[in-house]
């Protein structure tokens, strides 16, 4: 007999729930941000639209359906069955940070604060919940966003809908060995504070404040197009160190090899930097586009 679908809701602690566990109470939370100028009233505005939010999504589940929650910062320790649809309730960079953690299970993004979220992912309301989740067991109106990975010669697996980024885990400089994943190739051996690789959803974020600064001429992807591009920040030209390699794009099944030439090297994907890959002295790690899409309904 096969299960019911699950419906697994993402969300995320409210700015408002942060004030409170630091400060106990609200009438000191209020204090605190009344010293700083601000008032507690927006924030917590905020949360109580979150919160019917959440409310009137998990009221939309079908009653024959099972259904869970996860806080973001569970998410790594959550596991996501095959018959789940997942219903990120919040912004849209958590979209981002479930995607990492599915396997073509479809997603649903609710927006809980409108004009304030841009909307790319969270396309639609709470009250739209109930016919997107039916609409998602079909799998009716799905876009396919391309996804990005790492593979470390170690069988470490990192994978990201916006981007990953490989450097220092602090503000230092990383040196590693920069080039296509072809033994033919040339690589050059680089010095910086670290690289970015990105689809066409990160395009509208980090990658794209990269590609603006140094008025690249690279044609940007869209979130749907195959085509990755790829940025260095801050390459440093020194006797042992280039510069010629630092924007470009990956087409179909192009990689980028990174050989690793300093103590310590990280990767992280859509800004989750405490769930990163570790890498020293002589990995290697290679990046390019993932086998697996996030099925964005609607």
């Amino acid at each position: 007999m096969s299960l019911a679908p699950r419906a697994v809701l993402v969300h995320r602690t409210t700015e408002y729930e942060e004030l409170l566990a630091r400060h106990g109470t609200h009438g000191q939370a209020a204090f605190f941000l009344s010293s700083r100028g601000r008032s507690i009233d927006e924030v917590a505005e905020r949360h109580q639209r979150a919160r019917r939010a959440l409310a009137e999504v998990a009221a939309a589940v079908p009653l024959k359906w099972r259904q869970s929650r996860v806080e973001r910062r569970d998410l790594d320790r959550f596991l996501f069955a095959p018959e789940d649809v997942v219903v990120v309730v919040g912004q849209d960079g958590l979209v981002a940070n479930a995607a990492k953690y599915l396997s073509g299970q479809p997603v649903v993004g609710i927006d809980t604060d409108p004009g304030r979220n841009p909307g790319v992912l969270v396309r639609h309301r709470p009250g739209d919940a109930a016919k997107l989740l039916e609409a998602a067991l079909s799998s009716s109106g799905a876009d396919e966003l391309t996804m990005v990975e790492a593979v470390a010669d170690d069988t470490q697996r990192l994978l990201a809908l916006n981007e990953i980024y490989l450097g220092p885990p602090g503000h230092q400089t990383a040196r590693y060995r920069l080039g296509p994943d072809d033994q033919a190739a040339v690589s050059e051996p680089q010095a910086s504070s670290g690289l970015l690789v990105g689809t066409g959803t990160g395009a509208t974020g980090w990658l794209r404040s990269l590609w603006q600064q140094r008025g690249s001429g690279l044609a940007l992807p869209g979130p749907a197009d195959p085509r990755l591009v790829w940025f260095v920040r801050e390459a440093w030209p020194s006797p042992t160190t280039g510069t010629s390699l630092v924007e470009g794009v990956l087409d179909g099944s192009e990689r980028l090899r990174v050989t690793v030439e300093s103590d310590r090297l990280v990767a992280f994907g859509d800004g989750m930097e405490a769930d990163s890959l570790e890498l020293t002295w002589g990995q290697t790690i290679r990046v390019g586009r993932a086998d697996t899409a996030l099925r964005l309904i609607g």
